[in-house]
């Protein structure tokens, strides 16, 4: 969800070999018809040196092409600080497949070295990390795995002006879970310091 601006800036602290079909797992998220327009609804958890806060947030998927490793949707916050009204953003995203999109993000200033330090947050990530070092993951199938990765990018705000005093210059590395349809993801931005956000939603 968006950041608030601050002045201060670095970054915030969201197997096998590939056998030709790089979809990820047919699991309830990215079935279409069950996935296109699902809500998940859960916290976000910010961390800063200041103090921490925890925002109700709720996800709405409004667009998925597999094909092509795409989503989009909304995120709503509902009690940020500073913010009269629950706070919108439109977001679109980046499935980790291997064919379109790999491990390493390679834009939004964000280094190898950012990935897999956020990456390595996910306890599932794990078993990937050591091909993901040799190649981004590109050779990894992960049709089968029972997780999805992804990046959530936000790209504007719905419903406030920017000069609300936050900031969408980030962007969330998340997983999914295809056992309990649960989503966590770490944020990462550039230009906040000393800023950590972890979000945990579920199918609402």
């Amino acid at each position: 969800m968006p950041v608030r601006v601050t002045e201060s800036s670095t970054p915030s602290q969201v197997s096998g070999t590939n056998s030709g079909d790089t979809s990820p797992p047919a699991c309830t998220l990215l079935s279409v018809g069950q996935f296109y327009l699902q809500t998940f609804s859960g916290t976000q958890n910010v961390s800063s040196l200041q103090k921490e806060e925890a925002w109700r947030v709720n996800v709405r998927i409004q667009g998925c092409d597999l094909e092509y490793g795409y989503l989009c949707g909304t995120m709503e916050a509902l009690n940020v600080p500073m913010a009269d009204t629950p706070v919108v953003t439109f977001w679109e995203g980046e499935i980790v497949d291997t064919k379109n999109y790999t491990f390493y993000t390679g834009k939004w200033e964000a280094s190898p070295e950012d990935d897999k330090r956020h990456w390595t947050k996910f306890p599932s990530f794990s078993p990937l990390l050591s091909q993901v070092e040799v190649d981004g993951g590109k050779s990894l199938d992960l049709s089968n795995y029972p997780y999805i990765f992804m990046r959530w990018k936000e790209q504007y705000f719905v419903n406030v002006g920017t000069d609300c005093g936050l900031t969408i210059a980030g962007f969330y590395y998340v997983c999914f879970s295809c056992s309990d349809g649960s989503i966590s993801g770490f944020y990462y931005d550039p230009n906040s310091r000393f800023l950590y956000f972890f979000m945990s939603i579920s199918e609402a």
